[in-house]
């Protein structure tokens, strides 16, 4: 039987986004950080969901997201991602499917159930997360196939999958198989808080050389390096082969062999900015996987998430190539 040979291999969360709008005081009310992400149990889950407004249930998860955007921009792809046996664990593997990404991971018989993210929405449109990685958090290191890695050009491992010990074995399983073939590896840091609790882990990762593309928001860089922004991005670039930092509407920044690239940010109107480092990553790699120079990469990666910001949800609802042929040419 011929392996698939894949774009892009991703691991990653498997959370089903629950979106509602909100006000800033029930942020306070409920003691959360504005624009935060943090972990909670499930009966914090179900507590948050009962407080909400009605809101949209939408597949999600970071690396599941970037996928689900690369795949719309013609990569083949497969996630590799651990769901429950449950409602949600349906509905999770069929929007991912649906959208071209191969899934086939088999749910999990037992409790906890599928994760899910409560996403509540300010009237600015940033976005205060609150996930229950349920079983999510099982995904074992058997899940991944040394062939479907060492045929991939490229695997995309994500941040939040740190913490965990099963999807952290995986990933590390992940990490030696790439490393053991002409795979490349990407790794986004995710969230402020993943390279809080995991700087020393993720620092060995960049100086054991297993990483070929950093992704990192520019707070997240300067936590990874214990310095400000702009010197953590000069060092950050000296030590991967190549770092991509997103300044949200400050636009973007990528380091590739000491030089450095920039582009703005498009103007759109912002609704809600779940997703939008997640769909930046699909656009860039997109151009990265063409062959196209670092500018246009990064000019991929602002129209791919002008488009997610513009609408609810980390997906996107708009056809990516032909909003590429619009935007770029």
């Amino acid at each position: 039987m011929t392996q698939t040979r894949y774009d892009v291999l991703a691991i990653g969360n498997a959370i089903v986004d629950v979106l509602a709008s909100t006000t800033d005081d029930f942020i306070t009310e409920e003691n959360l950080t504005k624009g935060g992400m943090a972990l909670i149990d499930a009966d914090r889950a179900v507590s948050l969901y009962d407080k909400m407004g009605s809101g949209q249930e939408i597949s999600g998860g970071a690396a599941a997201n970037t996928l689900a955007g690369l795949a719309m921009l013609g990569a083949k792809c497969q996630f590799i991602g651990q769901v429950a046996k449950d409602q949600l664990g349906e509905v999770y593997a069929h929007d991912l499917r649906a959208v071209g990404v191969d899934f086939t991971q088999a749910p999990r018989d037992a409790e906890p159930p599928t994760g899910r993210c409560l996403i509540l929405v300010s009237p600015d449109g940033e976005r205060t997360m609150n996930t229950f990685l349920g079983a999510s958090h099982f995904l074992p290191a058997e899940a991944i196939d040394q062939d479907a890695i060492a045929n991939a050009r490229l695997v995309f491992l994500e941040g939040y999958m740190w913490d965990p010990p099963e999807p952290r074995a995986a990933m590390r399983r992940a990490l030696e198989i790439a490393r053991q073939s002409d795979t490349q590896v990407a790794f986004s840091t995710c969230a402020d808080f993943c390279v809080h609790t995991h700087r020393k882990d993720f620092r060995k990762l960049i100086d054991d050389g297993l990483i070929d593309i950093l992704f990192a928001n520019e707070e997240e860089a300067g936590i990874l390096e214990d310095s400000d922004p702009a010197s953590a991005i000069e060092t950050l670039g000296k030590d991967v082969p190549l770092l991509v930092v997103t300044r949200g509407p400050q636009g973007a920044i990528a380091i590739k062999d000491g030089e450095r690239f920039e582009t703005t940010a498009l103007p759109t109107t912002v609704v809600d900015t779940t997703g939008a480092g997640d769909l930046f990553a699909a656009g860039f790699l997109s151009g990265h996987l063409q062959g196209e120079s670092v500018t246009r990469c990064l000019e991929m990666g602002a129209v791919a998430a002008a488009e997610v910001v513009s609408h609810f949800g980390a997906r996107p609802e708009q056809d990516l190539k032909k909003l590429m042929a619009e935007k770029l040419g």
